[in-house]
Order: structure tokens, then C-alpha cells, then sequence
């Protein structure tokens, strides 16, 4: 009898360790999977860490789209963040500047990071930045404000489906990984 309770505790415990190490697996595999969720439904939009150089389009005058700007903070940011611009109508193949406000609003230097995003997606790859504050971490002395440009051009070649692009900024507070 007492062996029959040994096997059924040891099948019992095979059967947890297969289970955590399948936790493990699939805890692992969450960052490519979600990688491959976002390339599919369009919702990773992912623009470029670095600057584009000027590029002559053709401008499309016979086309209009809308680009949107929003802003916001990471909540452990003390800051003031806001876009002078919140939408505004573009031709594909033109280069617009749109500026960017940011505030320290501490009484310490901080040292600040943006992170962009683009909606619908796939539209993030006809987005090219010439010049941008995410490109790199921003330093503010305290109390300082800072006036930031962004200059970009949405490719000519971005399919018709596309009317409306979202650019939205995310400012984090990188003081204490200095």
C-alpha cells in the first residue's frame, strides 16, 4: 500500500516539474510571440532610433493625410511634456517640423528619454525623421524647459489605405540608470 502512495507522489511530481518548466518555456517565448502578434495585426509601430538623411521626394500635392501628435509621461516622470501641434494635414513627400515641449520640474538635473510609437503600424516604416529628440537621452538642468523639433517625411510610397498616422511620444525618467 505504502508503495502505491510512493508512485502516485512521484508521478504527481514529474507531472509539476513538466508543468513549471513548461511555465518557463512559454514565459520565454512571450517576447518573440508578441513580436510576431504585433508584426501581424500592425499595432508594433516601431520607427528608427537614428536620423534619415535628407532624401529629395517628389511631393504627392494630390494627396492629403493627417498626422496626429500625443504626448505622454511615464508616471514616475516629473515633467511637463506636450506637443505645440496636435494634427495637422501633410503631403506625402514634403518635409514638415513639428516642435515638442519638456519640462523638468524638479529641483535636480534629470536626465529624460523618449520613446516613439506609430499608428497604424505598418505605416511606421514610410515615417522618416531627419531629426528628432528621441534619437538620444535628453538632459534637463532643474526647472529647465526645452523647445525640441522633430523634422520628418512620410514616404510617397505609403499605400493609399493610409489617411491617418498617430506619432506618440513616451517620456521616461532615466536619471537613476545614470
Amino acid at each position: 500500500m505504502s508503495e502505491n502512495v510512493e508512485q502516485k507522489n512521484t508521478k504527481l511530481v514529474r507531472k509539476l516539474v513538466f508543468i513549471v518548466l513548461g511555465m518557463f518555456g512559454f514565459g520565454y517565448a512571450l517576447v518573440p510571440i508578441y513580436d510576431v502578434f504585433c508584426d501581424i495585426t500592425g499595432i508594433n509601430g516601431k520607427t528608427d532610433t537614428e536620423a534619415v538623411t535628407d532624401v529629395k521626394y517628389e511631393v504627392d500635392l494630390g494627396r492629403e493625410m493627417t498626422i496626429e501628435f500625443i504626448t505622454s509621461l511615464n508616471e514616475a516622470a516629473p515633467m511637463v511634456f506636450r506637443t505645440k501641434t496636435k494634427k495637422m494635414k501633410i503631403h506625402p513627400g514634403q518635409y514638415y517640423t513639428v516642435n515638442f515641449y519638456a519640462e523638468n520640474k524638479t529641483d535636480k538635473k534629470m536626465v529624460a528619454r523618449a520613446i516613439p510609437s506609430v499608428t497604424p503600424g505598418p505605416a511606421a516604416e514610410y515615417l522618416k525623421k531627419t531629426e528628432c529628440f528621441c534619437f538620444s537621452e535628453q538632459t534637463f538642468e532643474p526647472k529647465e524647459g526645452k523647445t525640441m523639433p522633430v523634422r520628418f517625411v512620410i514616404d510617397p510610397e505609403i499605400p493609399s489605405r493610409y489617411k491617418t498616422i498617430t506619432l506618440a511620444y513616451t517620456f521616461f525618467d532615466n536619471t537613476a540608470q545614470r
